[in-house]
């Protein structure tokens, strides 16, 4: 059913609710989406200033002495040559090749400079070797190898060397940190705020779905010592208010059967009185018995439908049962209606149906029932019910009189019963505007 502005509704099915917590555990406004929220944004702070403290405490450093070092090895390897006689000099550049991976080369090849933005560690290596030389030396980007041009002893030499000779892959190292500590930690997390926040929605549904019946289903009292002393506190909470509610029940029926006697002899003893008796006297008397016994069969109804065991019906032919046992009969139509069977308290629903049923034609006229999946529509044709007043009218003893009928009476308490009872079983009652203008009251059991 489309929502109305201004509806109201006293409660929401047991299985609605499951769903709803069920499937909101992991919305934005959810403990666990918060929690690892935060989590998972507190990880990245952390993974970033462990790889700038690396990068300026670890990485640069060891580049930098492994610049230096390459530097040394560099100026070494040309000192050498140039030391050698010429005969032994084939001999030491194909050690070098084989042992080191340099190549030494006469010849000056036409390659372009090296591209220092793409290569830190090269940058690093011709400081170290101007530094060392005390000349400047330059690195040209061949396909294969980097040239590094030394002046020694009146000699160019040209040694080549791989690009990714003791590269610092820094961007690398720091997308591995970065990715593997946030999945650690995200995954730590979500195990660790899940075994929290599991007995919270729990908690959460079972606090939803609670109405004061004795056939709860209480907390499981298992888990870390706070959340075993909260179920503990809750199933004692839950027994403590299913006690007190059944006792209240109880007393009210039994106060409201036990009166029914006295009324009886106080209507004998009216109708005995002689006829001398001032005929008004005796009129608003009958009257004061009539709301009465109206208050206590009130009482008696929702007494009887209170903590009624659920049963299996068809929903249909219960309501057509209902429409058709109303004098005169109600008008009824089934849509797209269960046609198995569903578990509800028949005696709570036909109270429940009786009394929209009574109240719709008393102070609308034209009742209807109209049946659409799961939820019974009562109609009329009345000045409906103003939205600021559609929580007010579930309240015992609130008359919208002003607003509806001048010509009825009631006791106040027949929609605070309903209301009553759709909670106790878990039943959602809306109140709304009826197209074409009325009111459209709707149960969804």
């Amino acid at each position: 059913m489309s929502q109305v502005p201004g509806r109201a509704t006293s409660s929401m099915r047991p299985d609605a609710a499951s769903r709803w917590f069920s499937s909101s555990i992991f919305s934005p406004t959810s403990l666990l989406f918060r929690t690892i929220l935060t989590l998972a944004v507190s990880a990245l702070v952390i993974v970033v200033i462990t790889v700038a403290a690396q990068r300026s405490f670890v990485v640069q450093p060891i580049a930098e002495q492994s610049a230096d070092d390459e530097a040394a090895l560099l100026v070494l390897t040309a000192q050498t040559w140039v030391e050698l006689p010429p005969e032994a000099r084939p001999y030491f550049e194909l050690e070098l090749a084989e042992q080191h991976d340099l190549i030494i080369s006469a010849e000056r090849p036409a390659h372009p400079p090296v591209r220092y933005d793409q290569s830190p560690f090269l940058s690093l290596l011709e400081e170290k070797l101007n530094a060392r030389l005390g000349r400047p030396v330059t690195l040209s980007q061949g396909p294969d190898l980097v040239w590094a041009t030394l002046p020694m002893a009146g000699y160019e030499l040209l040694i080549g060397f791989s690009p990714t000779r003791r590269e610092v892959q820094t961007l690398y190292f720091g997308i591995i940190i970065a990715v593997l500590g946030t999945a650690v930690v995200l995954i730590t997390s979500a195990v660790i705020v899940l075994r929290v926040t599991r007995p919270l929605v729990q908690a959460a549904e079972r606090a939803d779905v609670f109405r004061g019946g004795a056939n709860f289903d209480p907390l499981p009292e298992k888990g870390p010592k706070e959340l075993v002393v909260l179920a503990r506190n809750f199933n004692n909470m839950a027994r403590e208010i299913a006690a007190l509610l059944a006792n209240r029940t109880t007393l009210l029926g039994g106060i409201s059967h036990d009166l029914k006697t006295p009324l009886a002899r106080m209507r004998l003893a009216v109708e005995l009185l002689p006829k001398s008796v001032d005929r008004a006297l005796v009129g608003r008397l009958e009257r004061n018995l009539e709301s009465m016994d109206e208050l206590i069969a009130n009482a008696l109804k929702f007494a009887r439908g209170a903590y009624e065991p659920a049963q299996p019906i068809n929903l249909p032919a219960f309501v057509k049962d209902i429409a058709s046992g109303h004098d005169p009969p109600i008008p009824t139509q089934c849509g797209n209606s269960p046609t198995e069977e569903i578990k509800v308290a028949p005696g709570a629903l036909v109270r429940v149906l009786t009394n929209l049923v009574t109240n719709a034609e008393q102070h609308g006229g034209d009742a209807q029932i109209r049946l659409q999946g799961r939820e019974i529509h009562v109609l009329d044709s009345g000045p409906g019910i103003p939205r600021e007043h559609r929580e007010a009218v579930f309240q015992p003893f609130f008359r919208l009189d002003r607003s509806r009928s001048t010509k009825t009476g009631g006791s106040g308490l027949g929609l605070a019963i309903v209301h009553q009872l759709c909670q106790i079983h878990g039943w959602r009652i809306e109140i709304n505007d009826r197209l074409g203008g009325g009111t459209d009251v709707s149960v969804a059991v």
